[in-house]
């Protein structure tokens, strides 16, 4: 040994900087002096709070950094994006002026998807109604809503930047319309952790028959550690794939296993040093934890004839209304994060089943029961007030009529940013309130525009944590969910 050498064993921090890997240093240091400024002048005016995570455990309960109105999120997204003017948002002039030619100013300069040219305006084909105590307007495609409307804030003024399903989706989940981010439920359990160990802290559930357009980006989690994601369970078989133990392999026999795994990984740990390594001994551990908690969790045969029928849901149909009481059960079970996808709400009215009339009103009664059981359940059992349940899209539908769709039997709306409503109930949030307008066509947003990255921070507020300060370091800055964007919405809330 060189005296160089021997300097460096003497030095406490040698056993420091061995566990710094080349790509972990490489990452930090990418952008150098630039990103560190880059980074204090992105960071807002306040420190961000140090999170503290032990490897071992980061599914652990950690402290809110204020006192929180909501300690779970559920999370209803209709994939493609229901058209609100049909649903939730009745504009009687636009009826009125039904196959008139749209005016000019409303698309100057505007991209749309599938529309060129001249669209003809587009009134809704449904029959609109005022319900409950809050006057809230509702399609007749929607009938049992009507039962819950004075629990919803109906938010008519949602407003994006992206016009296609994949970069919107991302927008709305990750903060980015481009891959690699960390999705909204992966900041949260980052920030706050889980209330059990036995469960993931954030899980998906899908319907519909497909992914969302985003993919699996939709619930992964970035530069995050990769336990953060969200973990995809199913509604029959094992709730996740190869929970169960091989054939011929018994419970003790896995445990065997898993410690010679956890010894090999720890070794490794010990010597590279890379978080992800304790990550994935954790991940193993509790995917044991989770073969006696998960199935009796995802099993919702254990509920009541009298709840399956108010929800609609059948053990192991994978439906949505099946999902939304599994959402209630895993809620329950102290999950974190839920996040529903239910795929085919892309009403362009170029087929039948697309179409904003019958096609709409089959979708839309497959909904209906559902979330509206699921709030009474929750506002029955005392979790209302503590469970925050969202419900919408990624983004709006055109005034008018789709291009394709001219001349033809079917009716469809393009894809359209500019305004969309969503709904929101329990944790914190004003209950029947209608918040924000268009304008009498529904083009513009007249009052209190909601940006993607507003919702993002409010949603982080009512879970206790401050947007601005729920950070991660990554390539010589700090990331948040809302980027360098996003104002509380503070007319929403209770």
């Amino acid at each position: 040994m060189n005296s160089f050498t021997a300097k460096l064993a003497m030095n406490p921090r040698h056993e420091q900087l061995q566990s710094i890997t080349r790509r972990h240093f490489l990452s930090a240091m990418q952008l150098g002096v630039g990103g560190m400024a880059l980074g204090s002048l992105l960071s807002g005016e306040s420190p961000a709070d140090e999170i503290s995570i032990d490897p071992s455990q980061p599914m652990s309960p950690r402290k809110a950094q204020y006192a929180p109105k909501a300690k779970a999120v559920i999370y209803l997204h209709l994939a493609g994006s229901p058209p609100n003017l049909d649903l939730f948002d009745y504009k009687p002039e636009l009826v009125k002026r039904t196959g008139a030619d749209c005016p000019a100013e409303f698309l100057a300069g505007k991209e749309f998807a599938f529309t060129k040219g001249t669209p003809t305006l587009l009134g809704t084909p449904h029959k609109f109604r005022q319900c409950g105590e809050s006057g809230a307007w509702l399609s007749d495609a929607l009938i049992d809503f009507e039962n819950v409307v004075d629990d919803i804030c109906f938010i008519k003024s949602m407003n994006t930047d992206q016009f296609n399903h994949a970069p919107a989706e991302l927008l709305l989940y990750t903060g980015s319309p481009r891959l690699g981010r960390p999705s909204m439920g992966s900041w949260v359990t980052y920030g706050l952790g889980s209330e059990n160990q036995n469960l993931p802290g954030f899980v998906v559930l899908n319907s519909g028959g497909s992914n969302p357009s985003s993919g699996k980006s939709a619930w992964g989690s970035g530069f995050l550690p990769s336990v953060f994601q969200g973990v995809q369970c199913r509604s029959q078989g094992d709730p996740v794939l190869y929970l169960s133990n091989p054939k011929g392999m018994p419970r003790d026999v896995r445990r065997m296993s898993l410690d010679a795994i956890r010894d090999l990984n720890q070794a490794q740990a010990s010597v590279i040093g890379d978080p992800e390594t304790e990550t994935r001994i954790a991940q193993y551990e509790l995917a044991y934890r989770m073969q006696a908690s998960a199935p009796e969790t995802m099993d919702i045969s254990q509920e009541t004839a009298d709840t399956l029928t108010k929800y609609g849901a059948q053990p192991g149909d994978g439906s949505f209304a099946s999902n939304c009481l599994l959402a209630r059960r895993l809620v329950e079970q102290g999950v974190r994060y839920v996040q529903l996808f239910d795929w085919g709400w892309d009403f362009h009215g170029t087929n039948a089943s697309e179409s904003l009339g019958d096609g709409l009103r089959t979708k839309a009664k497959r909904i209906d029961g559902p979330v509206t059981a699921l709030i009474q359940d929750l506002k029955q059992r005392g979790m209302l007030e503590d469970t925050l349940v969202i419900c919408g899209g990624e983004f709006g539908r055109t005034p008018f009529r789709e291009g394709r769709t001219a001349g033809g039997q079917n009716l469809g709306r393009d894809h359209y940013p500019d305004c969309f409503t969503l709904m929101m109930a329990g944790g914190g949030i004003k209950p029947g309130l209608s918040y924000g307008a268009t304008d009498e066509l529904g083009f513009r947003i007249t009052e209190n525009k909601v940006h993607v990255h507003d919702l993002q921070a409010t949603i982080l507020h009512l879970m206790g944590m401050d947007h601005l300060k729920l950070t991660y370091p990554f390539a010589g800055r700090d990331f948040r969910l809302t980027d360098v964007h996003g104002e509380l919405v503070r007319g929403i809330l209770a």
